[in-house]
Parts: structure tokens; C-alpha cells; sequence
């Protein structure tokens, strides 16, 4: 069994075929702020507003000491996602909003960069977090949402095995404006695709 987050969240690594999943280390800003900004135009429709520092070593610090204070309220799990081959950095994804008790979810979030794109890496990436979602983690159920446009990141969950749930409407604000998102969910008992 993967350990949980106490004094030790470095130690957590998830590995696929392809990928190796780990939580973000000082020593990734170079890589992070590189990747952000080669893949700006190809991240933004998806995403939030990028704040004005949103491509720099400061922006990457913030994100980490966020994901380190998820980890230890045990509310969120973020990773990022890099090549088994040559250690490259390809993305990120975060398990965000845990709710344990009678709940036991929490909401899948990605993204990938522009040269890594279409290659399998992030169904790779999604399968590790699926398999510590509900292995470790002992959820019942993940949920993930795309805006109803966006056929790779639709295509990529129903390939994991997220089964298509309803729409919800204005559920994001994404590149400045409330967008509806085609909400999708898959159950620890569900089968997983590939």
C-alpha cells in the first residue's frame, strides 16, 4: 500500500508503462515555467485565467506550497506527470476537493503540454491516479469535467472509463468567462478502459 501524506509526501511516486507520477519539488520550476509557456496557447481555452505572473518561478511556488497544504489537510493530491524514457516534465494532474466520510470523491483536473499531446501520456497519467483514488485513497467514486468543445480531454475519459453524467451549467470560469462543462464520473467497481 502507497503511503498516505505525513512527513513523506516526496516519497510518493506512481509509475505506469510510460509515465511517473510524483508530487512537484523546488527543483521542477526551470522545467514547469518552460513547458508553461511553450504550451500557453494551446493551455488557455481550457484553463482559468492565467494571472499575469501565471508562466513564472513564483507562480510555480505557490502551486507547490498549495498542493503540499492539500496533501497534508488530505483534501488534494497533486502530481506531476513526467517520461519514463528521459525525465522529461509532460504535465500535471490533481486529484482536488477529497470528501471523505459518506462521499469518499474527489474531482480529477489535468493538463499536458503542447509537445506531449495526443501521445497516450495522460491516459497513462489518469489510470496511476485512478489506481491511487481508489486504492489507497479508498474513494467510492471520481469525477472530471470538460467544457463541451474540448473532444481530446472527452475523448480521454471515456477511454479511462469515466462514464458521460449530465451538463452542468456555468460550472467553471475558464479564460475569463463562466463556461457550461460536460460532467463526468467513474466508480471504484466500474471497468477502466485500455
Amino acid at each position: 500500500m502507497w503511503p498516505l501524506f505525513r512527513n513523506a509526501i516526496s516519497s510518493i511516486v506512481l509509475k505506469g508503462p510510460g509515465v511517473l507520477l510524483r508530487p512537484p519539488a523546488t527543483r521542477d520550476a526551470a522545467a514547469w515555467v518552460g513547458l508553461r509557456k511553450a504550451s500557453e496557447a494551446f493551455l488557455q481555452p481550457w484553463e482559468p485565467t492565467w494571472p499575469p505572473d501565471g508562466c513564472t518561478a513564483a507562480a510555480f511556488h505557490r502551486r507547490r506550497l498549495q498542493i503540499r497544504d492539500e496533501w497534508r489537510a488530505e483534501t488534494g493530491y497533486g502530481f506531476l506527470i513526467f517520461g519514463c524514457e528521459d525525465g522529461a516534465l509532460l504535465g500535471g494532474i490533481t486529484l482536488s476537493n477529497v470528501r471523505l466520510g459518506v462521499a469518499r470523491t474527489g474531482s480529477l483536473g489535468y493538463w499536458i503540454g503542447a509537445p506531449y499531446a495526443h501521445k497516450g501520456y495522460m491516459s497513462e497519467a489518469v489510470r496511476c491516479l485512478l489506481d491511487y483514488s481508489f486504492g489507497p485513497l479508498q474513494l467510492h467514486r471520481v469525477e472530471a469535467a470538460c467544457l463541451p468543445n474540448n473532444e481530446a480531454s472527452r475523448g480521454l475519459l471515456l477511454k479511462c472509463g469515466f462514464r458521460e453524467e449530465g451538463l452542468a451549467r456555468e460550472y467553471l470560469k475558464i479564460n475569463g468567462r463562466w463556461c457550461d462543462h460536460v460532467t463526468f464520473g467513474i466508480l471504484k467497481g466500474d471497468p477502466r478502459g485500455g
